[in-house]
């Protein structure tokens, strides 16, 4: 009977290694064309935040590799900033996008195969294609920035709450490794996670699913997010001798208020009863949040760095000062900004850049070179063109969605509306964040936008299986009758 069992497990995985080969293929393909346009660029996309992950990985690991200390270890992830360290090494850029594309791919894939019934390799590489093409995905996964791992993030809670019993073991513990680096790895990302884990709990529990897979699924997000939180409480400590979960990252949320106006009336009215760090700069406080974080003559970005270390310490009792002296103001200024957030994506802040040019010479001082030749430092890659070519597709495919949406209704299927639920979602909740927290920006809403023809491709694929299904099933009851009339007349 052993010998027996041994011989028929060898047959199946057999039969199963070409498939697996297969589809390996696929998500590396599918990652090769999500990298389209870093390689028509000629180089991985940069913004200017890019050259500081790059940077401040050797400096983070040498403090806590080395426990040789610097003055100052940066203000963005220290995650992804130590998670790309090893792929590039300040020696070249290209393992990074190509890792980033990867993880992405297979994430595409465990949902298009939790939702597509069969021929999933062709319906997966036409997805994939459709996307790269048309929608930001692929400039995002070409570009040296954390924002592509925010989908991977809410797309991985989706696959561990609808689609369980479509994903092995192995690629659970796979998804989850992705997970906690993905939450880690961007501020807005562990507060756009907790929301949908939250969410998808309550859907679940209206549901009245059974405990156990009630509680499977909770519990390993919520492990997430824990996981997440406790190494950046750890990690932050560590470095800054104060707990935080965000280190030394610049006030958001007082920029916004100031930009809005309400800050900057409430510091006129008070900064003479009240010793606010950033009443010595009322005199710089005029412009947007980005002139006030990061220009010069800014509020905050031209401060000293003693002071800026007063401003930030002092930013969440001013905000909420300031929101208690204009409730109403504040909240139709917040509400407009998101509502900006929810129409505002495209490609911006890849132009030419003296500053990342210069930073090459610390970051990667053998491939300043290649940059200089490539498309975006000679301003050659047709942004402008693309971004206003973006909203047409979004807007064809959210036209599509209703086209379909009454076919998907009627039919309930549990992982699409799942699915539909994440990414309905995580495209309102990503505009409010970034909108009322920080400022409205053509990024923060690209970052995530694509989802959405993701989601009316599935749509029309979820349509065209199950309208080739229905004839199928038609035929086989027709062909069950006509065998019993035989059966009968020859009786």
């Amino acid at each position: 009977m052993t010998t027996t069992r041994t011989v028929e497990l060898k047959a199946a995985r057999k039969i199963r290694t070409p498939q697996h080969l297969t589809h390996s293929a696929a998500v590396f393909a599918g990652a090769l064309m999500m990298i389209w346009p870093a390689i028509y660029n000629g180089f991985p996309l940069l913004y200017p935040d890019s050259m500081t992950y790059l940077g401040d990985g050797p400096v983070l690991a040498r403090k806590l590799f080395l426990h040789q200390p610097s003055s100052y270890y940066g203000m963005r992830s220290f995650f992804y900033s130590l998670g790309i360290l090893p792929l590039h090494w300040n020696i070249t850029a290209w393992p990074v996008v190509v890792f980033q594309a990867i993880l992405m791919s297979y994430i595409l894939w465990l949902v298009v195969r939790s939702i597509v019934p069969r021929r999933i390799v062709p319906v997966y590489l036409a997805l994939i294609a459709i996307l790269s093409a048309l929608t930001t995905l692929s400039w995002y996964a070409s570009i040296i920035m954390p924002d592509i791992l925010g989908p991977a993030l809410y797309l991985t809670f989706y696959l561990l709450t609808f689609a369980r019993e479509r994903i092995s073991r192995a690629e659970r513990l796979t998804i989850i490794g992705i997970a906690c680096w993905a939450v880690t790895a961007h501020a807005t990302h562990i507060m756009l996670g907790a929301g949908l884990c939250l969410l998808l709990m309550a859907v679940t529990l209206l549901q009245r699913w059974p405990a156990r897979r009630f509680l499977s699924a909770a519990g390993e997000m919520t492990a997430i997010l824990a996981i997440a939180a406790i190494a950046q409480l750890v990690l932050y400590g560590y470095f800054y001798g104060t707990v935080s979960l965000n280190g030394e990252r610049p006030p958001y949320l007082m920029a916004r208020v100031i930009a809005d106006g309400t800050g900057r009336e409430y510091l006129a009215q008070h900064c003479g009863a009240h010793s606010w760090a950033i009443c010595n700069r009322l005199q710089n406080l005029e412009g947007d949040a980005d002139h006030f974080l990061w220009d010069s003559d800014g509020g905050w970005g031209g401060a000293s760095t003693e002071e800026q270390n007063e401003v930030r310490q002092e930013e969440v009792p001013f905000v909420l000062a300031t929101r208690r002296a204009y409730p109403r103001v504040q909240f139709s200024k917040s509400m407009t900004a998101f509502w900006q957030q929810l129409q505002t994506f495209g490609i911006e802040d890849l132009d030419p850049s003296s500053w990342v040019a210069k930073q090459f010479e610390e970051v990667l001082p053998d491939r300043r070179a290649n940059y200089l030749a490539s498309r975006q430092a000679n301003n050659t890659l047709y942004i402008e063109e693309f971004a206003a070519f973006q909203i047409w597709v979004v807007r064809g495919f959210l036209l599509v969605m209703l086209i379909f949406l009454p076919f998907i209704w009627r039919r309930a299927p549990s992982r699409l509306i799942g699915l539909s639920v994440v990414v309905v979602w995580v495209v309102i909740s990503n505009a409010f964040v970034t909108g009322t927290m920080s400022m409205v920006d053509e990024r923060y809403g690209s970052r995530v936008i694509w989802l959405v023809p993701f989601l009316a491709c599935l749509y029309v694929f979820d349509w065209f299986f199950d309208r080739k299904a229905a004839p199928t099933i038609q035929d086989h009851f027709s062909k069950n009758r006509s065998t019993s009339a035989m059966s009968w007349v020859s009786r």
